[in-house]
């Protein structure tokens, strides 16, 4: 038989008696050794440890009908901690950390059968749009390696593109799951914030922050999301909301679903591309049975810049804790406690760590605070409301997960404000707290993959889901593979 390289395929292949946890994941290590030295997606592999689990999955055969996700492989971004495992968050102030305990979303991976394989590269802290902040050096994008895979989980992204696991982990605070997918043509769910537990994920923005799944389909990403949703009492700020049967929406039925438009936010910026790749995309579901209604986000053209307010006002606040104290990276030879914090800090963050950390400190300073933070806010409030009453016109919106395909590495490295707005389209949804999904809708003339972006109503990922799903049946192309 062929090699299983989705959750339905691993799960029944080994279930079956066709082959074995450790065999998927010498087969998973493989396919990491050969391809990754191109891409280098991956920081840490574990492959002892993997295989050691793997060995244990295929022993506990009395346990195999309520492990959902037995035996798959999974790869986990860089800034979610994993006990004893070297844990950088793409910093070499963290070069060496290993956290003493597993996030909540890993353990729930483990106790559902899925064998962590490594961890995978990412922008530094998780602020960037293209994996180059990594301390670590870039990753590559599978479809053109002169390409950024997106950020900050470019790792993840790249990773699941090259198909060197079926699944992984990303964090998204302002686009990071959902821009990294669309550019290596799989599909990014950001869950509703508060979906998913952040504990154990290295906090960039608290308000923004939320750890979602990367897949090559709709199905596997349903499946992930349900192994890891759900309340958790270590994360205040998780809902108790009960988790819906994920899998069950997808019927590929979404005759009658209202999808809203928001064309004012497409008239400029878009690649024309991207513009046609969308159009398509929602022409075929129109002619499955949806309906296009046109609606208005009035103050989504100030997303990008709320974020960038909001977001490093709060990195800020998080990264005052590495201080060269209590752990990671500490300068040496300093004369004084305060020369060795201020010597740590400019030895151990990259550039674009600091940059967010003087903008936020300058806006949370005394004189500041209210003419930046909190107007920040409040127009933040504004955003989320336009949001609020456009779902209830529509069920979906649908919109473009990037303006671009992918941007060549080097491109916009000099120049901040470009790749910031490489974010526009997933801002929003992430200041308002609501689950969105990119899913692939075509190539450019460059075979570069294009997204399309569904955003629905908090704690509605099933219609979400469901959107994705039926688009991605009609469509396929989540089917291409990139020819690395």
């Amino acid at each position: 038989m062929s090699v299983p390289t989705n959750i339905r395929e691993i799960t029944e292949a080994i279930r079956g008696g066709h082959t074995s946890a450790v065999e998927i994941c010498r087969e998973t290590l493989a396919r990491i050794e050969q391809r990754d030295g191109d891409l280098h997606a991956f920081l840490t592999l574990e492959a002892s440890a993997a295989l050691e689990r793997a060995a244990d999955l295929d022993r506990r055969r009395s346990d195999w009908d309520r492990l959902p996700l037995l035996g798959v492989p999974v790869a986990i971004k860089d800034n979610i901690c994993t006990a004893g495992v070297r844990t950088t968050a793409g910093s070499r102030l963290l070069e060496h950390y290993e956290p003493p305990y597993d996030a909540t979303v890993l353990e729930r991976l483990v106790a559902a059968g899925a064998v962590p394989v490594g961890k995978t590269n990412c922008d530094e802290f998780a602020m960037g749009s293209s994996t180059e902040n990594s301390a670590f050096g870039p990753t590559r994008n599978p479809w053109s390696l002169d390409r950024t895979p997106g950020g900050s989980s470019g790792g993840s992204a790249a990773a699941v593109a090259a198909r060197m696991v079926p699944l992984a982990l990303g964090s998204d605070t302002g686009g990071s799951v959902r821009q990294p997918a669309a550019l290596c043509g799989v599909v990014g769910l950001k869950p509703t914030y508060g979906r998913v537990s952040r504990y154990g994920l290295i906090a960039f923005a608290s308000s923004l922050d939320q750890i979602g799944p990367i897949a090559t389909n709709v199905a596997d990403t349903a499946a992930t999301l349900q192994a890891i949703a759900g309340a958790d009492p270590r994360d205040a700020t998780c809902t108790l909301a009960e988790v819906p049967d994920f899998a069950a929406a997808l019927t590929g039925d979404i005759r009658g679903l209202r999808i809203g438009v928001p064309r004012s936010l497409l008239a400029d910026g878009v690649d024309p591309q991207v513009t046609a790749a969308f159009d398509n995309a929602l022409e075929m579901l129109e002619r499955e049975g949806a309906s296009l209604v046109e609606i208005t986000l009035p103050h989504n053209q100030h997303a990008v810049a709320v974020y960038y307010m909001v977001g490093t006002a709060e990195a800020s606040s998080n990264l005052a804790r590495y201080d060269g104290v209590r752990y990671g990276f500490r300068a040496e030879r300093s004369e004084s406690l305060a020369r060795m914090y201020e010597r740590t800090r400019d030895e151990g963050f990259g550039a674009e760590v600091k940059r967010r950390i003087m903008l936020g400190t300058y806006m949370l300073s005394a004189g500041y605070y209210d003419a930046y933070y909190v107007k920040a806010q409040q127009v933040r409030t504004l955003i989320r409301r336009d949001y609020e009453d456009a779902l209830t016109q529509a069920d979906v919106i649908a919109m473009p997960t990037s303006p671009t395909p992918a941007f060549p590495l080097g491109e916009r490295v000099a120049d901040p404000l470009q790749m910031y707005l490489a974010d526009v389209f997933t801002v929003g949804a992430s200041l308002a707290g609501l689950p969105s999904i990119t899913v692939p809708c075509g190539l450019s003339a460059e075979t570069l993959p294009i997204g399309l972006q569904l955003i629905g109503r908090a704690l509605d990922e099933a219609t979400v889901l469901r959107a994705a799903d039926a688009y991605e049946r009609m469509a396929r192309y989540s089917r291409l593979e990139p020819a690395c």
